[in-house]
């Protein structure tokens, strides 16, 4: 099936679809600082680099499937959470709009949880009652990645709509996968990594492994204020798209209470304190290692991953996809399975 992707970033939603058999043939991203990385990872889509707001449907190519992560940070509970009010937030409007008018079999959204504060319940309905309108039955849940493969904690919410002459409705399986831990994902990256130059700048030349380089520079109050390593028998905390917010390596003992909202390092252990390197980031999301990021400034590499869908949580949800549309045709609109294949 032909599937094309909004706001498609770096690309892990479209890889985890392409790994799930699907012909992912155009993409559109705005953002001129990741095209490189999407160009090069991605050689058989096409990339559309304008907005979405300039693009007419009919540019866009006949498909059976639209999928795309409509900017985020609007509804962030880290942001200042302006949602639907936020230009950014509207932007589902246009990827409704696209939808609408190109009516493939199916479409995928993915957002943040904050989405589901109480204070965006009437965005958020009017946002599911625009989508039914498009022609589809929704399907809409809140799924944590770390079920499904990937080794952190990342709740997300999944907008499915399966177009309504098909004759069924999404369903999200009761299944979920045994826990990925630290060591098991990064625990081989120990060594070599290496600091970014100064003011941030990359450092490639001498990472003996791509991408393995971890951003600079003091840490804030705000991340001070609680413990920010994980050890190796646990999963990470989520990827964030700040490489300033990126997690400590797990190689550092626990931060210390001070007081309440305030930590320190381990006294004499200082040095062990590092940030996650980009390539760790990218583990952690799933990316496989022959994905190379291209970037002149870290914090850049770090945005473009901490932004993405991990792979393997993208996978899932196409495969399920994938199923539950195949059964439908086999057997005529009646979905006699609710399961999904392993990944």
């Amino acid at each position: 099936m032909k599937v094309v992707s909004f706001f498609a970033g770096a690309g892990g939603l479209d890889l985890g679809f392409e790994k799930a058999g699907f012909d992912v043939i155009w993409a559109n991203e705005y953002d001129k600082v990741i095209w490189e990385t999407y160009e090069k990872n991605h050689k058989q889509t096409t990339l559309d680099r304008r907005s979405i707001v300039d693009i007419k449907s009919d540019e866009v190519p006949e498909c059976d499937g639209i999928i795309g992560g409509p900017p985020c940070q609007s509804w962030s509970e880290a942001g200042a959470l302006r949602g639907i009010n936020d230009k950014r937030g509207q932007l589902f409007f246009d990827f409704i709009r696209i939808l609408e008018a190109k009516q493939p079999k199916f479409f995928l959204a993915e957002n943040v949880s904050g989405m589901l504060l109480p204070r965006h319940k009437d965005a958020l309905e009017n946002i599911k009652e625009m989508f039914r309108n498009a022609g589809y039955e929704l399907s809409f849940q809140l799924l944590n990645a770390c079920d499904y493969n990937v080794p952190q904690d990342r709740k997300r919410v999944f907008f499915v709509g399966i177009r309504k002459d098909l004759g069924f409705k999404f369903e999200f399986p009761n299944i979920t996968y045994p826990k990925v831990d630290l060591l098991t994902t990064i625990g081989d990256l120990k060594e070599n990594a290496v600091p970014a130059l100064e003011k941030n700048h990359t450092n490639q030349m001498s990472c003996v492994i791509p991408n393995h380089e971890y951003m600079i520079g003091g840490f804030s109050t705000m991340f001070m204020s609680r413990n920010r390593v994980r050890k190796w028998d646990e999963q990470s905390f989520t990827i964030q798209a700040g490489g300033r917010h990126a997690p400590i390596h797990p190689q550092a003992p626990t931060m210390e209470l001070v007081e309440k909202d305030k930590r320190k390092f381990v006294e004499g252990q200082e040095h062990l304190y590092r940030r996650l390197s980009v390539r760790e980031c990218a583990r952690i999301q799933t990316f496989p290692d022959d994905f190379i990021f291209y970037y002149s400034k870290v914090a850049d590499a770090y945005k473009m991953i901490g932004n993405a869908v991990p792979v393997n949580f993208g996978n899932f949800m196409a495969e399920c996809i994938k199923q539950q549309i195949e059964e439908c045709e086999k057997n005529k609109g009646k979905v006699i399975s609710k399961e999904c294949a392993e990944i």
